[in-house]
């Protein structure tokens, strides 16, 4: 029992920082998708991120050949060979690059000093979402990944390496196509969810219309990115945290030029459509969709 208790503690007090970007994850998700669906997906999207890993480490697939470092085996919580918290960051990794890709599709209402994505169930469960939120999760690990790999500088500790190197810092390119593939898996099966739990129209428990909240999601990703490069530096990567740097410059801007021209030019029908399907979801700091309409 003792040795179960010290892995469990040891499991969140050797990784704060995971378990804090998961904290903010549930922060943004619950208000945004309602208790049901967000632990929905926290299970599946565990399951599905850690059955890619187990399947790489002894197969290859999808993301190449790696292997784990069992140094803090006995530790922190490993099952079958893969650290929990590592694939337990896929998670807010999945659900924060879908959030930010809504931000940058959905029509935008902007009103008393907040910010509304006027999303819809056509617009949450649509293709391009996913796509761009899959390479929105993808190039999260183009930044992740190269650090994760010098663990042994920092406080994650050297835990997994490659059996070959790649070209990218050391990190193959199969790694990255393994997380596209991945990122849409779990980031489609997050449209399901929403999609498929719940009545159409009906306030989820645990969803509000929380000021900013549609840019929880967006800056958790944000977050996830400045975190990274942070360490990056600290450990003296100059170069590695400046290629990261440029790899984001230009999808941040284009995304930030799309959301500002964007803002408040949708349509009557976009916002009808909005307020059908979430009629909960008005915001702009008092009661949801009246407000909405009345700043029409």
């Amino acid at each position: 029992m003792d040795d179960v208790l010290s892995i469990a503690v040891g499991t969140v007090t050797m990784r704060p920082y995971v378990f804090a970007f998961f904290a903010a994850f549930l922060v943004a998700a619950v208000p945004h998708l309602g208790w049901r669906k967000t632990l929905y997906f926290a299970a599946a999207g565990y399951g599905m991120s850690f059955l890619s890993e187990f399947c790489s480490i002894n197969t290859g697939f999808p993301y190449g050949w790696y292997y784990y470092i069992e140094a803090t085996k006995g530790k922190e919580l490993w099952i079958s060979g893969v650290p929990f918290f590592d694939s337990l960051s896929y998670v807010f990794l999945a659900y924060c690059s879908y959030t930010t890709a809504l931000l940058v599709v959905s029509p935008i209402k902007a009103c008393r000093g907040d910010i509304v994505t006027l999303e819809t169930r056509s617009i949450r469960k649509s293709f391009p979402v996913l796509l761009l939120g899959s390479l929105f999760q993808v190039f999260l690990d183009i930044i992740i990944d190269p650090v994760a790999l010098q663990g042994h500088r920092w406080f994650l500790g050297k835990i997994y390496g490659y059996r070959e190197a790649g070209y990218h810092f050391g990190v193959p390119f199969s790694n990255y196509a393994g997380w596209f593939l991945v990122s849409m898996v779990m980031i489609f099966a997050l449209q399901r969810i929403d999609a498929r739990t719940g009545a159409p129209g009906k306030k989820p428990k645990g969803a509000c219309a929380l000021p900013f909240r549609s840019l929880y999601g967006p800056v958790l990703y944000l977050s996830v990115i400045v975190f990274n490069l942070t360490i990056t530096f600290l450990i003296g990567e100059r170069l590695m945290a400046m290629t990261g740097i440029f790899i984001f410059t230009l999808p941040i801007a284009i995304s930030a030029v799309l959301i500002a021209h964007r803002a408040n030019r949708y349509t009557d029908e976009e916002l009808a459509e909005h307020l059908a399907d979430y009629p909960h979801m008005g915001g702009c700091g008092a009661e949801g969709g009246a407000v909405l309409h009345r700043d029409a």
